[in-house]
Formats: C-alpha cells, sequence, structure tokens
C-alpha cells in the first residue's frame, strides 16, 4: 500500500511555486530516529487485509531465525485493517477483537522481546485505503484524533507510522499542514516514533514536489509498487520497478539522515520478475538509501531470495552513516550509473543495464569521485575483489545491475559552489527549483536555495540532481538548460581561468543574455569572449 518521504544534506530546500521566488531552507525533522534508512517487514505486499497476530508471531519469528534481524531488518510493520471498524465510547482505536484477540499492546511487547521493533498504519483522513476502496467496513482514520492517536500508539509501544493520505481530496499546502499535525502529536508523545508519509495515494503525485525532511523521515515518490519490472507509468497506480527509478534517481538531493525517499516497499521474493531483475530491485533501493523494506512472505522465501534480501554488501551500502542516495553519473536511456559516497571514503557504484539485450556499461573513478590510477574494486553480488587503473566496466544483462565498492586513491569530493554573475552579480538559478528536462536557466537575486546551488563533479555541474546542457548542435544564441545527466560533450563544462563557462560540446560560453542584469534574464550559449556578462565569480 502506501508510504513516505524527505529532502537531503547541504541542499535542503522547500520548493517555490508559480513564479520564481526565493527559496528558503527547510529544518529538517530531528526525533532522534531515521539516522538510516529503516529496515524491516510491512504486510502489504503479500498479506494485504488477510492479516492476524498468527501471522506476525510466525513472521517475526522467521526474521530472527533466518538472520534477517541481525542483518538490520528491525521494524515489523502492520498495514492497513488491523483495527475494529469503530473506535470505543471514548473515541479510541483499539484492535480488530477477531484478527488480534491479545490487543496491539501485546503484538508490541512480543516484538520488542525478540529484538524488533513495532509499527503500524493509519491515514491522516476520514478513511483507511481499505475503507476508501470498501473492502474493509468503518470510516477510523485519525482526522481529529491525532493527538489521542498518537498517545494510543506510544502506549502500545509504537516504535513507526506508517501515515498514509489515500484521498482525492487537498492541495499540498493542505497535505503539509494536515501531515505535520501528527508529527506534532507524536513528538508530543515523548517517545521516538519513526514518522513515514505518503502524500501521493489516490491523489496528485505531490510526494515528488517538495522536501519533505522538514515533516518526516521519510516519505513516498511515486504511487503503489507493483509486482512487475515496467508498469508503463510515469507516475500513477502501479508503479513498476523501473517506472519507481525514473522517478526516484533524480530525487538523490532530498535524501540525508532524519529523512529518506521512499519508493515503497520491496517486491523481492513474489514473482512477476525474473531473478535478474529482483536482482536489480534490491541493488537499486540499497544504492538509492531507499528503506529497505521487506514485503514478501519472510516465512517461506526460497533460498534465492534470502540471499538478495540477505546480502551485507548492498545493506551495508544502504546503512552507510553518511545517509547519501546514490547520485546520477552518467545515463543514456539506456546504461545508468550511479555513485553512492561512503563514510570510509570509499563509493559504491552501480552500473544498471535499463535495456533489453546484454550490454557494456562503463565508467571511471575519477567521474564517481576519485583521483590516483590505483584501485580496488569489490564486487558487491559476488565478494570478489579486482584492481584497476580507474576503468569501471561490465557486460551487464538486461534490466541487470552490477554493483562495485571502489576504494584507493584519494577522494576527488565534489564542490558545492553558487556561480555569481559579474555583470550583475545574480545567480545562475533554476527557476522554482524545477527539475524536469528542458528547464531552462535564469540569473536570480542570491538566495541561498538550493536550486543555486551547484555541484562541480568532473567536468559536470549539477544542481537537483540534474546536469547543466547545451542542446546538441545548438548555434550561438540557445538558452542553456537542465537535462538528466548522461555524460555527453553538451554537459562537460570548463571553468577557465578567466572566470568564463565554456562548454565542450559547442565551444560556446556561458553568457548573460545582452548583458542584461534583471532577475529571471536568460542565460544562453554566445561566443567566448571574456566579456564581463561571461564572467562567473565561485563562491
Amino acid at each position: 500500500m502506501r508510504t513516505l518521504s524527505r529532502l537531503a544534506a547541504a541542499i535542503l530546500l522547500t520548493v517555490a511555486a508559480a513564479v520564481s521566488v526565493p527559496v528558503t531552507a527547510a529544518q529538517a525533522l530531528d526525533n532522534g530516529v531515521g539516522r538510516v534508512p529503516p529496515m524491516g517487514f510491512n504486510t502489504w505486499n503479500t498479506f494485504g487485509c488477510n492479516i492476524d497476530e498468527n501471522l506476525l508471531h510466525q513472521t517475526a519469528d522467521a526474521m530472527v531465525s533466518s538472520g534477517m534481524r541481525d542483518l538490520g531488518y528491525k521494524y515489523v510493520v502492520v498495514d492497513d485493517c488491523w483495527f475494529d471498524p469503530n473506535r470505543d465510547s471514548a473515541g479510541n482505536l483499539r484492535a480488530n477483537a477477531q484478527r488480534f484477540p491479545s490487543g496491539m499492546k501485546a503484538l508490541g511487547d512480543y516484538l520488542h522481546a525478540r529484538g524488533l521493533l513495532f509499527g503500524i498504519y493509519q491515514v491522516p483522513v476520514d478513511k483507511t485505503c481499505a475503507q476508501y476502496f470498501n473492502s474493509y467496513p468503518g470510516a477510523t482514520g485519525s482526522r481529529g484524533h491525532e493527538y489521542q492517536d498518537a498517545a494510543t500508539f506510544a502506549s502500545w509501544g509504537v516504535d513507526f507510522l506508517k501515515y498514509d493520505w489515500c484521498s482525492p481530496t487537498g492541495t499540498i499546502d493542505d497535505q503539509v499542514r494536515t501531515f505535520a499535525i501528527m508529527r506534532d502529536a507524536l513528538r508530543a508523545t515523548g517517545r521516538p516514533i519513526f514518522y513515514s508519509i505518503n502524500p501521493n495515494s489516490i491523489h496528485e503525485k505531490t510526494g515528488p514536489r517538495r522536501n519533505w525532511s522538514d515533516v518526516a523521515n521519510m516519505w513516498r515518490t511515486t504511487e503503489d509498487i507493483t509486482n512487475t519490472w515496467n508498469s508503463g507509468q510515469t507516475n500513477g497506480y502501479p508503479m513498476g520497478i523501473q517506472n519507481i527509478v525514473d522517478v526516484t534517481v533524480p530525487l538523490s538531493h532530498y535524501a540525508a539522515p532524519g529523512g529518506f525517499n521512499d519508493p515503497d516497499m520491496l517486491e523481492v521474493g513474489n514473482g512477476g520478475m525474473n531473478d535478474t531483475e529482483m536482482r536489480s530491485h534490491f541493488a537499486l533501493w540499497a544504492m538509492m538509501a531507499s528503506p529497505l523494506i521487506a514485503g514478501n512472505d519472510v516465512r517461506s522465501m526460497s533460498a534465492a531470495t534470502r540471499t538478495i534480501l540477505t546480502n551485507p554488501r548492498l545493506i551495508a551500502f544502504n546503512q552507510d552513516t553518511l545517509g547519501l542516495q546514490a547520485r546520477q553519473v552518467s545515463f543514456d536511456g539506456t546504461r545508468r550509473v550511479l555513485a553512492k559516497p561512503l563514510a570510509n571514503g570509499d563509493v559504491a557504484v552501480a552500473l544498471f543495464n535499463q535495456g533489453g539485450s546484454t550490454t557494456t556499461i562503463s565508467t571511471t573513478a575519477a567521474a564517481v569521485g576519485r583521483s590516483g590510477s590505483s584501485f580496488t574494486l569489490v564486487d558487491a553480488w559476488t565478494g570478489g575483489t579486482s584492481t584497476t587503473t580507474g576503468t569501471i566496466s561490465a557486460s551487464v544483462p538486461a534490466h541487470g545491475t552490477a554493483v562495485y565498492r571502489l576504494s584507493g586513491g584519494g577522494v576527488q569530493q565534489p564542490t558545492a559552489t553558487t556561480l555569481v554573475s559579474e555583470s550583475s552579480g545574480r545567480c545562475l538559478d533554476a527557476p522554482n527549483g524545477a527539475t524536469s528536462n528542458g528547464t531552462q536557466l535564469v540569473i536570480w537575486d542570491c538566495n541561498g536555495g538550493a536550486n543555486q546551488n551547484w555541484t562541480v563533479s568532473g567536468q559536470a555541474l549539477q544542481v537537483l540532481g540534474k546536469c547543466l546542457e547545451a542542446p546538441s548542435g545548438a548555434a550561438a544564441g540557445t538558452r542553456v538548460r537542465l537535462w538528466d545527466c548522461n555524460g555527453s560533450a553538451g554537459q562537460q563544462w570548463e571553468i577557465r581561468s578567466d572566470n568564463t563557462v565554456r562548454n565542450a560540446g559547442t565551444g560556446f560560453c556561458l553568457d548573460v543574455d545582452r548583458n542584461l542584469t534583471a532577475n529571471n534574464t536568460a542565460v544562453l550559449l554566445w561566443h567566448c569572449s571574456s566579456a564581463v556578462n561571461q564572467r562567473w565569480i565561485r563562491r
């Protein structure tokens, strides 16, 4: 069913709408939890409403005996349909007596006694998803009961709340205000409760539209996942694995300790995909610093499923204490390269083949932030070790993902900078924080927003997870734009000694149109001349 999303480290922001206005940084939710992505199990993908306390007891025991708990799978989340369809006479939530005769506190105690954590499901509107679709009776959402329900959850020992919009009503501002009520209610209990939200259920997809890190510990980026590789959806119900990756990769700048993008629960082990696709599913979730919430029946999983879910090297990437989501190094529509810096200075590198046939995917140590000429590669799938002078390459099957830990050399961390036009004193700006392909750049008053915070990585200039690009074959006077990073010559820029910024593909320089100085003036390509409107100061 439905879960949640959040913004990132140095580039925290709340995206402005409508017109280009100063964008201010949001304060990340600091409730003492969520320093790394959560790991665990959720009932929905396999069991839906067919849940009871025996199932949860058996699942908890299987998570312990299989070794999953000791690898980090701690949260056991009871999704929709756990509750009595009616609140009691005082308006309190209570367990469905037939399904959970011992009550929810007893279930929490059972989980805690086994070193696990207790998660539960609720909604900020009047009906849960199952109630909205008339597959479960009643209307027991938290609307108007937020502080009461939060206190109830705390008294039961709840450690994780999945809070699912599940309604077509409300603007994004309504959602922010409403989700914040439960955030504050959970804080008021004094119990550290991981807060997971989904703004997308039966609603326009608002998950990717803002930094939710001030509201929640994780937030869904898409509609619900389904057990298939490609559902053909851009962001609508239901989402296949590749479709979710397409939406979530560009949001890497949102993720940091305390809040993470949530591409939904895992479908590994549920059939519907071949082994290569399921391995990619898990590897990409690990690289994207995504919650690793198993959605299969862990009581009866196959050896192949267990091998994927318990891969210690990929789990280590996911649980790395830097809490960074992998950034996109390149993508040509088929071959996608992702790089995730790790706390010890190593880099996790994924070579993902979205195409339908085997292909070779390559990158370099320099492209993923390392300097030097001698490196070690550890294959995350096999544990095998090799050496390289800088090339990272693999033959990758259709829908497959090769993953490596790169170590050695020196750390060549990307540098964050603003680019200030010397002629106007205004900054190179992605208007309104827009990240769609083709967004055209302007100058705007420098305000410290993430849409003015450029990362210099090799010869690429990146902002908000996209690369600055000169369109292929562009003539002088063509406006520069944002595009998915793909390593092309049009995305290679040289910051020269005279402070001009020259494009490798066209030979033209970044130029402020006609030396104008007003906000919203276009930035375009022009013959390099070292004129003042082509000079950019880095701050």
